[in-house]
């Protein structure tokens, strides 16, 4: 019995998607549970396995093109199953489609036409075109023939996609050559638009797509306002440096950032009506705190969430931290590690900026900006010290947390940093 493969939605946010590559080719042998073909989501890469064995009969849908939430991409079938029925029906739910919604490129179309439901499908992939010579890359009405993460890799990592042979179908660059290349030494400064081009086209990745829609339903709908303090820093710096020295050997260091996620989480436990979320008739009280952490990828923002961070230690939470934000970085982060999060942090300090305002992501009601830690003269008992100061702004939804909720939630988190023993009362 044919099986279908299908763009799946792969999260809550997730409308279209795009096929990265097929690890599987027409006439390949595949059994159940292999991963035949990598798509980009909103947020991340994910493998799509098949759900039954046979062999790959059919490639709707090329590599390179994006497709609405349950588009079908390929078929699984014995060699010797009609899977005509299955073609045809998949050409008429593409021509059914609203023209807004036909986000796929013309390789759908083409794929589809190939074959009439009359004609007898190939028992095996035919033969793949040569692969253009090194220097000399196949393009394709003047650009590049690439797939989108050899393309994110190669600018990440300054190589020019004109210098690298393809070895993907029709010439194609895929990963493996951008890795190969990087492994050669190979990297020069891309291609420049010219002076004569008043602008450079960028795409929209899928993860910018989701930045933009789900955004564009927050600073308009959602009330914001906005709670500013000032924190100093002193005794949480000499609390991280006496961790730091006791945690030598033990392959863990303890970041700024991890104390501020522990922080937040004690306070809103002393604060459950910031813990929540608006929806619509009701307020929803969270009873565990899961922090989300913001962190920056190149084309766009991802927020991994550390759960049930309130009955975690530093150090536990500091390993966490670091494997999914590294793994947010390849985009390989599963749908349940960056959704759900009760309360979101964003910290841009180390990048200088003093102090900032964070756009609240639905359907979450508060989100912390936090700004570097500079030194600045302040007066203590009558006298003028230096000290490390540390800028926070809680952006809120007005429509779940009032101000004085928020403010008497931000005078806790400024109190436990300034002293961390506020956090073992």
């Amino acid at each position: 019995m044919a099986t279908r493969i299908m763009m799946s939605k792969l999260s809550p946010t997730m409308e279209e998607g795009r096929v990265l590559q097929w690890l599987k080719q027409e006439g390949d042998v595949v059994e159940s549970g292999d991963v035949v073909v990598e798509v980009e989501t909103d947020k991340a890469t994910m493998e799509v396995e098949v759900m039954g064995s046979g062999v790959l009969r059919k490639i709707i849908v090329a590599a390179d093109a994006t497709v609405p939430t349950g588009t079908l991409l390929g078929i699984v079938a014995e060699p010797d199953e009609d899977i005509s029925t299955i073609v045809a029906e998949a050409g008429a739910a593409a021509l059914a489609k609203p023209a807004a919604a036909a986000t796929a490129s013309s390789a759908f179309d083409s794929n589809l036409a190939a074959h009439t439901p009359t004609e007898a499908l190939p028992e095996a992939p035919q033969a793949m075109p040569a692969a253009p010579a090194a220097g000399a890359p196949e393009q394709d009405g003047g650009r590049i023939k690439a797939s989108p993460l050899a393309r994110r890799i190669a600018d990440e990592r300054g190589i020019s996609l004109r210098q690298i042979r393809g070895t993907g179908t029709g010439g194609r660059i895929i990963r493996r050559d951008i890795e190969a290349a990087a492994s050669a030494g190979l990297a020069a400064p891309l291609a420049d638009v010219g002076p004569e081009a008043p602008y450079q086209r960028v795409e929209l990745s899928q993860i910018r797509k989701a930045i933009a829609r789900n955004l564009s339903q927050s600073l308009g709908p959602i009330p914001h306002f906005y709670l500013t303090t000032e924190i100093d820093m002193t005794r949480t710096i000499e609390l991280r440096q006496e961790l730091n020295k006791s945690l030598e050997g033990r392959g863990v260091k303890i970041g700024i950032n991890d104390i501020l996620v522990k922080t937040a989480a004690q306070a809103l436990l002393q604060h459950p009506n910031v813990n929540v979320s608006f929806a619509d008739d009701h307020i929803r009280r969270f009873s565990r705190v899961d922090v989300g952490i913001a962190v920056a990828v190149p084309d766009g923002l991802i927020t991994p969430v550390l759960r049930n961070v309130g009955h975690k230690g530093l150090e536990k939470i500091a390993g966490e931290s670091r494997d999914l934000i590294a793994r947010a970085r390849e985009k390989k982060l599963a749908p349940e590690e960056y959704q759900g999060a009760t309360f979101t942090i964003s910290n841009l300090g180390m990048y200088g900026i003093d102090e900032f305002t964070a756009v609240i992501n639905p359907p979450a009601a508060t989100i912390l900006a936090v700004g570097a830690i500079t030194n600045k003269p302040v007066a203590t008992d009558g006298a003028i010290e230096v000290r490390p100061r540390m800028r926070v702004t809680l952006s809120c939804d007005h429509r779940a947390v009032d101000g004085a909720m928020g403010a008497e939630f931000l005078a806790t988190f400024r109190a436990m940093l300034e002293n961390p023993l506020h956090m073992v009362l």
